[in-house]
């Protein structure tokens, strides 16, 4: 049976929460992909808004890929633009098309809500370095810095 590439719905919890699990194994980092994991109704908000996307790269009922998406309104122009935050694809599925097929998703979504453009950052660290080879088929890169700004009263996070 061939990957489905699913839009995750504000009914399905339990797929988002699966989302959540994948990309908490591939990074590595189950922490901050489960540890305080929010509420349902939470979820289904998000999943039901506007501005948030996830889609899962299911192989019959499992979680072999994500990915997740905002659309940023731009404020200069009546334009939008679709952010990719997170993408995870596990490392028994890996180099098979999912990556790129999660992608072809967003840029179909952004199509569809006449986005401009999608963008994804990466890190230039080697164990990024097959994102960087796929993004780089896919898209023009371009060299930015990236800043983390505490917000002012914010509890420190991890």
């Amino acid at each position: 049976m061939p990957i489905q590439i699913h839009r995750v719905g504000p009914d399905e919890i339990a797929l988002m929460e699966a989302v959540a699990t994948t990309f908490g194994d591939v990074f590595d980092d189950p922490e901050t992909y489960s540890g305080r994991r929010p509420s349902a109704a939470y979820l289904r908000r998000l999943l039901a808004g506007d501005t948030f996307m996830a889609f899962a790269a299911l192989d019959g009922g499992d979680v072999v890929g994500a990915i997740a998406a905002y659309e940023l309104p731009k404020f200069e122009q009546e334009r939008s633009e679709l952010y990719i935050y997170d993408l995870a694809v596990r490392a028994t599925h890996r180099r098979q098309g999912v990556a790129t097929a999660l992608i072809d998703a967003v840029r179909e979504e952004a199509a569809r809500r006449g986005a401009w453009v999608v963008y994804v950052q990466a890190d230039t660290g080697v164990e990024d370095a097959p994102a960087i080879a796929l993004y780089t088929k896919l898209g023009r890169r371009e060299e930015v810095l990236h800043f983390d700004i505490p917000v002012r009263g914010a509890a420190a996070e991890g």
